[in-house]
């Protein structure tokens, strides 16, 4: 299982800790755990910050070698600020290293040979990586697994970069409050199930993942829905869970697992992060593939 994630890697700053994080880097940790050989592609300065995050991916076994390094703007930060409820807001630093992701000749190389390719929103909200990760998805084999997560952080929104990402796609994944933003965006209306199935549809996608927090999750494929109510957890914090339902997701499909198994231990995986704290917790040996 070949996967590349592309975008920002970064320090969330809380009030009493600084943790490592990004959608991308948390996603990349997690398929690591379940037995993938991963490569993160994105930029960190030249800085503390930047060597601790590169020991960090290591200790989870990410294959660092296409993470560049610039000397002029600093590894990103994210002020973290968590509700009652162990829900997070952030406030992102700009400009941060991963704005400045460039293409190099390597990645030619490993686009060509990737069963797997994930990026979201927030790491194109620059021109340069924008471009870069757009090249990089479109230069994938057509039979590799686009995953597209929304993952959506104000105020970096950009319609026309999600539509962008979504033409690119062959997965989406996005959360119960980002489908009414993307069906928006594209002119669709109707429930929950209507505007899955239309999005589906529309942009001639293999599958999209919806994800409802405590509720569970949606897999939705041309011919199948796999519907799963979720696991009851005591929460700790929020953040990385997602990130782990996705690489499960991924994990699970490149290994040619049935929808309603995929979504089962895609649920029970981000359940069990939300009990944890910190984004890329160990997982037990019995919630790896």
């Amino acid at each position: 299982m070949r996967i590349v994630s592309l975008g920002e890697v970064l320090w969330d700053v809380f009030p009493d800790e600084t943790r490592f994080g990004g959608a991308p880097a948390n996603f990349a940790c997690h398929a690591a755990s379940h037995g993938a050989e991963v490569t993160m592609i994105s930029r960190v300065g030249v800085d503390m910050l930047g060597d601790q995050a590169l020991m960090e991916l290591e200790s989870h076994k990410v294959i660092v070698a296409q993470i560049q390094r610039d000397a002029d703007l600093p590894t990103g930060t994210v002020l973290v600020k968590l509700n009652e409820k162990g829900v997070p807001s952030y406030t992102i630093g700009e400009p941060a290293a991963w704005d400045r992701l460039a293409w190099t000749s390597k990645m030619d190389e490993l686009a060509s040979d990737v069963d797997a390719v994930y990026y979201g929103t927030l790491g194109q909200r620059d021109d340069c990586s924008h471009q870069t990760i757009q090249k990089f998805v479109s230069a994938t084999p057509d039979k590799a697994w686009r995953i597209y997560d929304v993952n959506l952080r104000s105020p970096y929104c950009d319609g026309r970069i999600i539509l962008e990402s979504l033409c690119l796609a062959n997965v989406l994944k996005l959360s119960d409050e980002e489908l009414d933003f993307v069906a928006d965006l594209m002119g669709i209306e109707g429930d929950m199930t209507s505007k899955l199935k239309a999005i589906l549809e529309q942009q001639q996608l293999r599958l999209i993942a919806l994800t409802r927090g405590s509720q569970g999750a949606i897999l939705i494929a041309e011919n199948e829905i796999s519907d799963f109510a979720g696991f009851a957890t005591t929460v700790k914090d929020t953040v990385g869970a997602g990130d782990s339902f996705t690489a499960t997701l991924v994990a699970g499909l490149l290994r040619g697992e049935s929808l309603e198994t995929i979504n089962r231990k895609a649920c029970q995986v981000a359940a069990y992060v939300c009990s944890q704290k910190g984004a890329t917790p160990p997982l037990p040996v019995n919630l790896s593939w």
